[in-house]
């Protein structure tokens, strides 16, 4: 693999190729001669940048991300290279990965075991980010990678995370429709139990293969959150314990 010098902090890493890109930017792999260690860097064109939510979102995630000491269930951040046009976040490289919303597309749900497995390590990586105060708002399957080479999962993205002192709470409506907890659309304060219904609702999706409350539109959606009618079709949950089933009610 052939990798350019970079000129971002005094060329402490070479680019070697584009691994991914959003709407904001691009994520590259990157290595670092002093290491030795291949990097995951995104980095954010912060002329795209129009809207004040999004500038106070990607100025937040690397700092969340800062304050959690290692877990290995969460994307680590090793540097931050800030200038006037560009925000790169340098972090851990979990190669070959997949997210739980692509390996669900590529090869459909997830067996009980598997998920009984997922479900675990997802919780312990969400209680370890509330033990440091940190509220993700934004569990998805997107969000979430599988590491192929462990079966271990990895949060990687807290661009729409809160830090919350003890006993604080937050408001306003953030997340992703299907995934967003009903105290969040009602406009109530909420804390960290957010989280907690967005995994359960992952898990439900990575048995089912969709999630649990649909709709055509933002607004159906919500709705059906909202109403919160948690149906288990025989069809679809035949071969799923009754103990899996308590578990997501």
């Amino acid at each position: 693999m052939t990798c350019s010098q970079t000129n971002d902090n005094d060329n402490k890493y070479q680019i070697c190729e584009e691994i991914g890109r959003g709407n904001f930017g691009t994520v590259t792999r990157v290595y670092a001669p002093a290491t030795g260690d291949f990097l995951a860097c995104k980095t954010i064109d912060k002329s795209s940048l129009t809207d004040a939510l999004d500038r106070a979102c990607i100025d937040t995630e690397p700092k969340l991300m800062a304050l959690l000491s290692y877990h290995p269930n969460i994307v680590q951040i090793h540097d931050l290279v800030d200038t006037d046009s560009t925000l790169s976040i340098y972090m851990e490289l979990v190669d070959p990965s997949v997210s739980i919303y692509d390996r669900l597309v590529s090869s459909g749900t997830f067996s009980e075991s598997q998920t009984a497995s997922f479900a675990k390590q997802i919780l312990q990586g969400l209680s370890h980010c509330h033990r440091y105060g940190v509220v993700n708002r934004d569990i998805k399957p997107e969000n979430i990678l599988l590491d192929l080479r462990n079966d271990a999962v990895k949060i990687c993205d807290f661009g729409s995370g809160v830090w919350l002192g003890e006993g604080e709470t937050t408001e306003g409506v953030v997340g992703t429709p299907y995934y967003v907890a009903p105290e969040v659309l009602m406009g109530c304060s909420y804390g960290e139990k957010v989280d907690l219904w967005s995994a359960g609702v992952v898990l439900y999706t990575m048995l089912a293969g969709a999630p649990p409350f649909y709709g055509e539109t933002a607004e159906e959606i919500f709705e059906a959150v909202l109403r919160g009618n948690l149906r288990f079709p025989p069809s679809v949950f035949r071969g799923v314990s009754s103990m899996a089933k308590d578990f997501l009610r």
